[in-house]
């Protein structure tokens, strides 16, 4: 059994890993996390040029016909760059969200403009509470004639500010449902929180007496959340890449950096102590590296072992790029606790990532339950 990417998966990477590397300097994302918007435009646009968007959506709907496993390619190389925008948002939930379970109509409504980087899109799950289980969805919709009445407030939606349509996770009679809800509908207000990461925004998102026609509705009222619960999962091997993208760029800078600082009269990387502590972020992100690339092999195939393999890749992940984050701030010293640092932007979106999606201990309950015990 192979599980090493292909030739066109590599040069995927290549070519992605020169393009952010270009247009995605720290630079740039510092730009992008003073703007309201939190990524330009421009560079989105030639995302979609490239094909980004359209990489794992079928050629039906507009899309490039390629499997999930070119999107965790994508994935790891913009963990490293932490590129800024709505990728995960867009491309991950929402357009797995519509074909999942929308209709061959919402499909060829949403999915072609998805692909285009015309239209950007979200998920609106999370509340308040901040609950990543359906315990935690108290926003309603109710059925008045030919319409959805949605009330209730999400917060933490990524690119919930600036997305053209919400795929809004309600609570109806029948149960858990999901409503298509373009952003510009009556009675939606978005506001941008404030959070520690923000290379990645989230938004606040009320909604008072919203009004969609019954169409909205994706899939069956009260089956929404086996849909959820198989995005989420997506979600979670998608971000294990990142992951594991960041965690090894920090090491990339640890080991850099301790070959050229002196300390003295010699490099401090010829200290036993730095030695260690990179042998052992080493370690720690090749294993998180087998955990996610197995966890994406299994996403692309539609394993059954995907909702055993998806947490476990999540909670590892989360922890080894939290850890490699916080110890190259550790071989960097002074200078690496300093806010203006680069080393800092990688430790702020390690800790966002550990929590998007659920934390490491909710992703072993998780895991514990996939497993029977």
């Amino acid at each position: 059994m192979n599980f090493a990417f292909s030739e066109e998966q590599e040069f995927l990477r290549e070519t992605a890993r020169r393009f952010l590397e270009e247009k995605c300097s720290t630079e740039i994302v510092r730009q992008a996390m003073i703007a309201t918007e939190g990524f330009d435009e421009s560079q989105w646009s030639e995302l979609a040029t490239m094909g980004w968007q359209a990489m794992a959506i079928p050629e039906e709907y507009g899309g490039a016909g390629f499997s999930f496993l070119e999107l965790f390619v994508l994935m790891e190389e913009m963990g490293r760059a932490l590129m800024p925008g709505p990728f995960l948002s867009s491309v991950i939930l929402a357009a797995n969200v519509v074909l999942y379970s929308g209709s061959e109509e919402q499909k060829q409504s949403l999915l072609p403009t998805i692909a285009s980087g015309e239209m950007t899109a979200t998920l609106a799950f999370t509340e308040p509470s901040g609950k990543w289980d359906e315990s935690g969805i108290f926003a309603t919709a109710s059925r008045e004639e030919d319409e959805w009445v949605i009330s209730g407030t999400k917060s933490f939606v990524l690119d919930g500010h600036t997305a053209d349509t919400l795929l809004v996770v309600v609570r109806t009679d029948a149960g858990i449902s999901i409503l298509h809800v373009p952003s510009s509908t009556g009675g939606i207000t978005a506001t941008l929180q404030d959070t520690m990461d923000q290379t990645r925004k989230m938004a606040e998102i009320r909604f008072d007496g919203v009004r969609v026609p019954r169409s909205a509705l994706i899939g069956r009222d009260g089956a929404g959340w086996a849909t959820i619960e198989y995005v989420l999962r997506l979600g979670a091997v998608a971000l294990a890449a990142e992951q594991v993208g960041g965690a090894q760029k920090v090491l990339e800078m640890a080991v850099s950096y301790a070959k050229v600082r002196t300390q003295f009269g010699r490099p401090i990387g010829s200290f036993q102590a730095i030695k260690h502590k990179c042998v052992d972020m080493l370690v720690g992100i090749e294993s998180a590296k087998s955990a996610a690339y197995y966890a994406g092999w299994a996403a692309s195939e539609g394993n059954d072992e995907l909702p055993i393999v998806a947490p476990l890749a999540k909670s590892y992940c989360s922890e080894v790029y939290f850890s490699a984050a916080a110890e190259n701030i550790q071989i960097h010293g002074g200078i690496g606790f300093t806010w203006e640092h680069d080393a800092h932007l990688y430790f702020k979106r390690a800790k966002s990532s550990e929590l998007l999606f659920g934390d490491a201990v909710h992703h072993r309950a998780m895991l514990a339950d996939a497993i029977g015990i």
